[in-house]
């Protein structure tokens, strides 16, 4: 996840948090406040937000030490190891919470439902959970995707609900539920553009090709009056491990 180090201050500032109601699903799944939760791929904290308000004793693992300077000074209480999931080593017995917010695709797709369900305690809870940016609006979301198809054709968004089928397909965790919350966002020009930004496929290209996506966007924002809307769709996989 080293390709967000560059922009970890941009990255605080410009992704959406998730609502409050994910904790209470968690909670509410689980059975009660978990004594420990550990969280995946971090970053900058945005998942860490709404696993915080939990109230459990929270260890974070992200690998880029740029996300976790800004995640350990915005939560000083967390235990924040800089290394890999595969590097780190859960506690004895396992952890009773193990979440991951828009970081499973970064994992070992080979090993990392095996390892998550290894990491937990035999009553544990897996939670993991991202965003879908949809817009609101026909025509602002055919002109945006029309722009970002015409300069990177290769681009394509993985199929909705990839990771509830990635957990569900790897026999490692039983129970497994979803939940779903969506919620219309406006932002405006400089707050679209700053998100874009952010963006993995974004980072990885070329320099030239991120000016004129910059410049294209833009000038379409500015055709839809200075806002876009964006139809924000927050997915929340749960599990429990699957006896040995």
């Amino acid at each position: 996840m080293n390709v967000f180090g560059s922009a970890a201050d941009l990255y605080e500032a410009a992704r959406p948090g998730y609502p409050s109601a994910l904790a209470e699903a968690v909670v509410a799944y689980h059975g009660g406040v978990p004594g420990s939760v550990a969280e995946i791929g971090a970053g900058t904290g945005k998942g860490t937000e709404v696993l915080a308000a939990i109230g459990a004793p929270m260890t974070c693992v992200e690998p880029d030490p740029r996300m976790a300077a800004v995640l350990s000074a915005r939560y000083p209480r967390a235990q924040v190891y800089v290394g890999t999931f595969e590097q780190w080593s859960p506690p004895p017995g396992g952890v009773d919470m193990l979440a991951c917010a828009m970081a499973w695709h970064w994992l070992d797709p080979a090993s990392r439902n095996q390892r998550a369900r290894r990491a937990l305690a035999p009553t544990g809870t897996l939670a993991v959970f991202g965003h879908r940016y949809g817009y609101s609006d026909v025509k602002q979301s055919a002109a945006i995707r029309a722009a970002l198809d015409t300069l990177d054709p290769t681009a394509a968004e993985r199929p909705t609900d990839w990771f509830l089928h990635d957990v569900l397909d790897s026999g490692q965790f039983t129970d497994v539920e979803v939940e779903r919350f969506q919620r219309d966002l406006p932002l405006n020009r400089d707050h679209f553009l700053a998100l874009v930004r952010t963006f993995g496929p974004f980072l990885t290209r070329p320099a030239h090709l991120q000016r004129r996506g910059i410049e294209v966007l833009g000038r379409l924002v500015d055709d839809f009056g200075g806002t876009v809307v964006l139809d924000l769709r927050t997915t929340l996989t749960l599990g429990r491990p699957a006896p040995a």
